[in-house]
């Protein structure tokens, strides 16, 4: 705990780490006071791409956090950036909520319903047959399909709940085509949350609640690990890896209570 705590960096998931829907979790204030008494450097980085950073913060801000917007860095803005690199000025079927659409706008990406040269798969409530159609008849004409992040699940108030893979899952069935996934464990996403921290990544920790994407991106990026256990993955489903985080807790208010 205390080699953890000396880092220079922290990189904190967000869904089941500091809040669950609109409901703040225990420890949350705590650990982000510590944050900025301490002078670290932390980047709240989330796969889910429905925000925008400002949607973000000021979601924090409701729930009684006072974050600056820098702070957050989303699998929307991940996306975005990587389809302008691969195909500048390209357009996009978009299946998504707006923050999703807010970064692809800003990355010069033009949103379409004919022809587009990729099909790109977020959360969103408002997901249904007739996009599930479309995206299929565009991805059998030659769009490349991608996704946002490749979480299967994630968490809410009510308990679990589909999240993006799932979401992409029927249109890759249907069309015999796989998914690019770009958010976490991708490492494109995770280059650039340490670029943006700004600290080597021996001086970095990453602590997520799944150990599929989280724990696995931090590993594999050569940062610390920490594995909460108020989100997807509890402490009877950490046997099922092949690779262990440096620390496990139930919350992380633990990380700075006395």
């Amino acid at each position: 705990m205390d080699k953890i705590k000396e880092k220079k960096g922290f990189i904190c998931d967000m869904d089941g780490v500091i809040y669950h829907g609109n409901n703040l979790l225990a420890g949350t204030k705590e650990f982000v006071h510590w944050l900025y008494r301490e002078n670290k450097e932390f980047l709240f980085l989330t796969n889910s791409s429905n925000r925008t950073p400002k949607e973000l913060q000021q979601k924090l801000q409701m729930l009684g956090l006072e974050v600056d917007e820098k702070h957050f860095y989303t699998s929307a803005l991940a996306t975005a950036k990587f389809l302008s690199k691969q195909m500048p000025n390209c357009s996009a079927y978009v299946i998504g909520d707006p923050g999703l659409y807010h970064a692809l706008y800003d990355a010069g990406i033009t949103i379409s319903n004919t022809n587009p040269d990729y099909v790109v798969v977020g959360e969103t409530k408002s997901y249904n047959y007739e996009s599930i159609c479309l995206a299929v008849k565009f991805v059998l004409n030659g769009a490349k399909l991608i996704g946002t992040n490749s979480d299967l699940t994630g968490p809410s108030e009510s308990g679990i709940i589909p999240a993006c893979r799932a979401l992409v899952a029927p249109i890759e069935a249907a069309t015999g085509k796989n998914a690019y996934f770009v958010g976490k464990p991708n490492p494109l996403m995770m280059r650039t949350g340490i670029q943006m921290l700004g600290v080597h990544s021996k001086d970095a920790v990453m602590i997520g609640d799944r150990m599929d994407t989280d724990i696995i991106a931090g590993i594999e990026s050569g940062l610390d690990t920490v594995l909460v256990l108020s989100g997807v993955t509890s402490e009877e489903t950490i046997d099922l890896y092949p690779y262990r985080p440096r620390l496990v807790i139930d919350g992380i208010g633990d990380l700075v209570r006395e």
